[in-house]
C-alpha cells in the first residue's frame, strides 16, 4: 500500500464515519431516509448537505436550501479546474472525477509529489469516501428514523451544531474569521425580515463580496 493510498483510506475511514450524523440530521429535519440517502449520493459535499438540511429543518424552501448548498459548492468547481491540470483524466474518466472532487480527494491529490501518487490518493479518497459517506449516512437515517420526535433528542437544532463543526477548523486566520463575523452579523440582522433560508444566501453575498476584496487587497 503506497503513501497516498494509506493516506486516501485514512480520511475515508474519519470521514465516511461523520455520514451518521447527516443522515440521523438528515431525517430530523423532515427527508425520508430515501431522501436523505439521495442526498448524499448526488450532492456529495458535506458542506452543501448540513446547509441544505439547515435551511429545510428552519421552515425555509427548496429553492432556498438548493441556492445555500449551491453557493457552499462553488469551491468543488475551483478544485475542479485545479485538479484537472494536475491529473490530466482523459475524457471518459472526467464525469466521473468531477463527482468525486470534494475537499479530501483534493487534499489527498496535491499533497502528493509523483504523478501516479496523485491519482492514486485522489481515487483513494474519493471512492473511498463516497462508499464510506453514503453506508453510514443510511445507517444513520434508519437510526434517525428509528428515535421518533428530534425535538425530543434535541436534534431539531443540531444541523447548525454540525455545520459550525465543520467551519470551526478553517478559522486558523484573520481573514477567514473576518468572513465568518460579517456572515454571522448579516444572517442576525437578516432573520427577522425575510423568508427561512433567504440570510443564508444573503451571508454568503457579503462574505463574496468581502473575499474579492481581500485577494484584491493581498494582491496589490
Amino acid at each position: 500500500m503506497t503513501p497516498a493510498v494509506r493516506m486516501g483510506v485514512s480520511i475515508a475511514l474519519a470521514v465516511g464515519l461523520y455520514g451518521i450524523s447527516f443522515g440521523a440530521l438528515g431525517v430530523a429535519s423532515g427527508l425520508s431516509v430515501l431522501q436523505t440517502c439521495a442526498l448524499s449520493a448526488l450532492m456529495f459535499t458535506g458542506g452543501s448537505q448540513f446547509a441544505f438540511i439547515g435551511v429545510v429543518s428552519g421552515g425555509g424552501t427548496l429553492p432556498a436550501a438548493f441556492a445555500a448548498a449551491s453557493l457552499l459548492g462553488v469551491r468543488n468547481a475551483v478544485y475542479a479546474v485545479q485538479l484537472n491540470a494536475l491529473l490530466k483524466p482523459p475524457w471518459a474518466l472526467r464525469p466521473l472525477q468531477a463527482h468525486l472532487t470534494i475537499d479530501e480527494s483534493t487534499a489527498t491529490a496535491a499533497a502528493q509529489l509523483d504523478p501516479a501518487e496523485q491519482r492514486r490518493g485522489f481515487w483513494t479518497a474519493g471512492v473511498g469516501v463516497w462508499i464510506l459517506w453514503n453506508s453510514f449516512t443510511l445507517v444513520g437515517a434508519l437510526i434517525g428514523s428509528a428515535l421518533g420526535d428530534p425535538a425530543a433528542w434535541g436534534l431539531d437544532g443540531a444541523a447548525v451544531a454540525a455545520f459550525l463543526g465543520l467551519l470551526w477548523p478553517r478559522l486558523r486566520q484573520r481573514d477567514p474569521v473576518v468572513v465568518a463575523v460579517v456572515a454571522a452579523f448579516v444572517t442576525l440582522v437578516a432573520v427577522p425580515f425575510v423568508p427561512p433560508g433567504i440570510p443564508i444566501i444573503l451571508a454568503a453575498a457579503a462574505s463574496a463580496v468581502i473575499a474579492v476584496w481581500q485577494h484584491r487587497r493581498a494582491r496589490d
